[in-house]
């Protein structure tokens, strides 16, 4: 995660200010200040996000410049902190899940993010409306027609260099490259000319859990300033643009932003990941009594790609049971078995997980028909995602799992299925114990619940006892 794009960057010994001392105003304070920004959000019309590596600590991902960041630790001579979990499985915060709400609801036109976690992207937030000034670690970018490819494991290069990839438009077949920024590469036209664009339209500019210190994207937000737009900064530490600022918060961003939420009546969205594997059978096609076939479980972005999130596979076969079971535990996961070609059957599939997985595993009966009588499908990708989201949030667990295309393979004989499965749900609770309450004329009027009618005195303790 960090740690590693930590490490792979080249050695810079100007890094600016770290381990500044973390700001935290009193909670009477920062609740009218929380009560303003809503407002501030109420009466835009072009809202503009800026997020930097405060909006991911809470999803496991250590910062770079707080007391305990990674940068901080360094200059210290420290030990670096053990990330809480792979970086393939970080998943979106409250604040990702808040602004994808917030686009989703027309209020947020844009984001620019800092992060090289791709968070932003899971969260929901539509490729066109963000901007990844320093590159996605998930993302390859073909270096001859420019078309786009996000992963499911971390892309093993940063700088822009190769990938050892290669496009799979039939009519290009270019060289991959990595999307991530060394220190002296300049920022992309493709992230940097929307995002100066929409500063200049912004009436208001949130900068979220950033220092606001490497150039030249720290400067994007004054040019909604010099515009005559509002500038919010909401970080822990003091950055160089506060004087600047029409608001500045200083508080954890998720809790700033679950306050704005509820102020404004929003739901902050679960979010379902759902990830996706490829089962392939191949077999020979000289039709003799036994057919030596073979089982391959791999990644959809093609057979040398990493699976991150599966640990082990287990394979046995209940319709034949002479057939020797496997436990397979080296990626690519691939089995080979000789049977009776004239009966199909089934293989019973257990997928064990790795860590970060909200399951332990999922189980799957895979169908072996060696009579070209296989049924072929494609039920569409998107539709089948969405299904899965739903069914997740109805039950409230993870673990389902749904095909969403079977097709002939086009080298050899043989078919390869492509599954969806919801490995993880996370809930994004308000971080307040009751909804937020207007004051108006003596009587408390909670957004969602029916006015209560109080005596001023009994509103005064009640005040006393919120702040």
């Amino acid at each position: 995660m960090s740690l590693g794009y930590a490490e792979k960057l080249s050695y810079r010994e100007d890094i600016g200010n770290v381990g500044m001392s973390e700001l935290f105003d009193p909670p009477h304070i920062l609740q009218a200040k929380i009560e303003e920004l809503a407002k501030f959000i109420e009466e835009s019309k072009h809202l503009v996000a800026f997020t930097g590596a405060g909006i991911s600590t809470s999803c496991g991902i250590p910062d770079f410049r707080g007391p305990t960041g990674i940068w901080t630790l360094q200059r210290q001579g420290k030990t670096l902190p053990k990330a809480d979990m792979p970086f393939h499985r970080a998943m979106p915060g409250l604040t990702h899940m808040a602004l994808a709400e917030l686009e989703k609801a027309g209020i947020l036109k844009f984001v620019i993010s800092q992060n090289i976690d791709g968070l932003h992207l899971r969260s929901g937030i539509p490729r066109e409306k963000l901007a990844e000034l320093h590159g996605n670690s998930f993302r390859e970018i073909c270096s001859s027609c420019g078309k786009e490819y996000v992963r499911d494991f971390e892309v093993e290069t940063i700088g822009m260099k190769e990938t050892g990839r290669h496009c799979s438009d039939l009519n290009c077949g270019g060289k991959l490259k990595d999307t991530v920024l060394d220190w002296e590469d300049a920022l992309p036209p493709k992230e940097m000319i929307p995002a100066e664009k929409h500063c200049k339209m912004a009436d208001l500019i949130i900068c979220l859990g950033t220092s606001l210190q490497i150039t030249p994207a720290c400067n994007l937000p004054l040019k909604s300033v010099r515009g005559g737009g509002k500038l919010v900064i909401i970080n822990l530490q003091p950055t160089p643009k506060d004087k600047k600022a029409a608001l500045l918060i200083h508080a954890q961003v998720d809790k700033v932003i679950a306050g704005v939420m509820q102020f404004l009546n929003y739901k902050i969205p679960a979010f379902v990941r759902v990830d996706c594997i490829q089962v392939s059978l191949s077999y020979p096609s000289k039709k003799k009594r036994y057919a030596k076939w073979k089982l391959r479980i791999s990644s959809i972005h093609g057979n040398k790609a990493a699976l991150p999130f599966i640990k082990s596979v287990e394979a046995s076969f209940p319709d034949r049971p002479r057939v020797k079971s496997a436990f397979l535990t080296d990626q690519p996961f691939k089995l080979q078995r000789e049977t009776l070609r004239s009966k199909p059957f089934k293989v019973f599939l257990k997928l064990n997980f790795g860590n970060g997985c909200d399951c332990s595993s999922v189980e799957l009966d895979y169908p072996i028909d060696f009579q070209d009588s296989t049924e072929y499908f494609e039920h569409g990708k998107g539709n089948v995602i969405e299904s899965l989201r739903n069914r997740a949030l109805d039950d409230a667990t993870c673990g389902h799992i749904s095909p969403i295309q079977r097709k002939q393979m086009s080298d050899s004989k043989g078919t390869y299925t492509e599954y969806a499965i919801v490995t993880s749900l996370v809930r994004h609770e308000y971080m307040a114990s009751e909804p937020k309450a207007l004051i108006n004329n003596g009587t408390i009027e909670k957004r969602g619940i029916e006015s209560i009618e109080v005596e001023a005195e009994d509103l005064g303790k009640r005040m006393k006892l919120e702040s």
